[in-house]
């Protein structure tokens, strides 16, 4: 960090950031000062945070949150971590059901922040959380993306499905980011940033791991040199060929991230090849098809327990992947961070919807679209060649055929492009061995 940096940083964090929670009724910049000290303690230390902040977590939904009230009597011994496992797997079907049963005594669901899930699993996810628990997922974001070595007022590329409103642009402008709406990769946008920040120096990339790889892409195919200081990735997998490719073409290397939309950041990476588990902020378990724990090293199922939500606790929610925690003793005797180790997550290959004008599609451009659609139920995308695709879908409730028009009229406006979308229903759509449904899946 420059000396010009260094200033600029320094007024972000003390003047700007602070008025921006002031304005907003946040308080993320207080959230992670409080982070960034967690890290400097011991292990010891953090897991006896961890244990306590579950142990509260447990004591107050049972009295708080009609859906838990009836395992208040359930609690054995004296390890919050013994207790939990009386209290059963959820799913977001089951949130979707009992929505109502599952948001605090004392708050009102209509004041509350609804968190959304990308739906990437074809079913989305829905949640609700506080001003202060919002601060505190925004907070924890930015302290994984310091683990990569950036830090607030630095340049950044980032690419994700969020329109850019008045505020965001002004927060873009304030934090030095360049943002590309990612919906269908449209290379000549891509290339005009490119080449606009080609002969710029001490930069960082961020944004969905398979939307990072397109971008790669796309400088390789245009004989396009240009170097980032580091890459953060999120969203969906990052695939050994897509770190590869980033690293071949930017010269720098992808820190993967690890979280759900639903306002949970459950781990990154950093000096490791491992993920650190934010143990004070969630706990890990991962299980067998019975939701019974596996032995760390071997494969499981992922559930989740926000340990900082109180308005609407999130108890053992299953998120469908797969992944293995790390054994201890396979812990690194010099690791840099004091959290738990997850080994690796299992996830699905994001196929790439492509168009004959070269167009890329994620996963992410379907799923922007049909969170605003709860009329279907559920959807897969999927393509036999270059000329169209077959968008399997499941009715919901109040569904009606004009629907399928408007997300049709949707892709195609933002597309650009002559492409058959056709609409197919289904009674079920068949999931993956981590239990997620393939959203996008291409024969080609």
């Amino acid at each position: 960090m420059n000396n010009l940096d260094k200033i600029y940083n320094s007024i972000l964090e003390k003047v700007i950031m602070p008025i921006g929670d002031w304005l907003n009724g946040s308080c993320v910049m207080e959230e992670l000062q409080r982070w960034r000290t967690y890290s400097t303690l011991n292990t010891e230390e953090i897991d006896n945070i961890a244990q306590m902040n579950l142990q509260n977590l447990l004591d107050y939904a049972v009295l708080n949150v009609p859906y838990y009230h009836k395992y208040a009597q359930t609690r054995t011994g004296d390890s919050p971590y013994d207790w939990i496992k009386q209290f059963p797997i959820i799913k977001k079907m089951d949130i979707h059901n009992h929505i109502d049963d599952m948001i605090a005594v004392g708050y009102d669901k209509k004041k509350l922040i609804e968190c959304k899930s990308s739906g990437s699993s074809g079913i989305q996810g829905v949640t609700y959380e506080n001003k202060k628990e919002q601060s505190i997922h925004r907070a924890l974001q930015i302290l994984f993306w310091e683990w990569s070595g950036y830090y607030l007022g630095k340049r950044i590329v980032q690419t994700g499905m969020t329109s850019r409103t008045t505020l965001k642009q002004i927060k873009d402008i304030l934090l030095r980011t360049y943002y590309i709406f990612a919906f269908n990769h449209d290379e000549k946008q891509f290339l005009d940033l490119l080449h606009k920040i080609q002969n710029k120096h001490n930069m960082h990339l961020a944004g969905y791991a398979s939307s990072l790889n397109v971008f790669a892409e796309i400088a390789q195919k245009n004989n396009i040199n240009i170097h980032f200081d580091a890459a953060i990735s999120w969203g969906d997998k990052l695939f050994e060929h897509y770190a590869r490719n980033i690293l071949n073409t930017f010269k720098c290397k992808c820190y993967d991230t690890y979280g759900c939309s639903e306002g949970v950041l459950i781990g990154a990476k950093k000096d490791l090849d491992y993920f650190y588990i934010m143990s004070p902020h969630v706990y890990v378990e991962i299980v067998d098809k019975d939701g019974n724990d596996v032995a760390d090293g071997e494969l499981g199922y992922v559930l989740i327990t926000r340990l900082d939500a109180y308005s609407m606790p999130l108890i053992r929610y299953y998120i469908g992947d797969l992944a293995v925690k790390l054994p201890k003793s396979k812990y690194p005797i010099k690791r840099e961070l004091p959290y738990p180790l997850l080994e690796r997550v299992i996830g699905r290959d994001t196929d790439i919807v492509r168009t004959r004008k070269g167009a890329y599609l994620v996963v992410h451009a379907f799923t922007g679209i049909f969170e605003h659609y709860p009329e279907i139920r559920q959807f897969k995308v999927v393509q036999y060649n270059l000329d169209g695709i077959e968008i399997d879908y499941i009715k919901g409730e109040g569904f009606s055929i004009n629907i399928l028009d408007e997300i049709r009229n949707i892709i195609l406006a933002k597309l650009h492009d002559d492409f058959t979308i056709i609409f197919k229903e289904v009674e079920v759509i068949e999931a993956t061995k981590s239990g997620k449904p393939q959203i996008v899946q291409s024969f080609i």
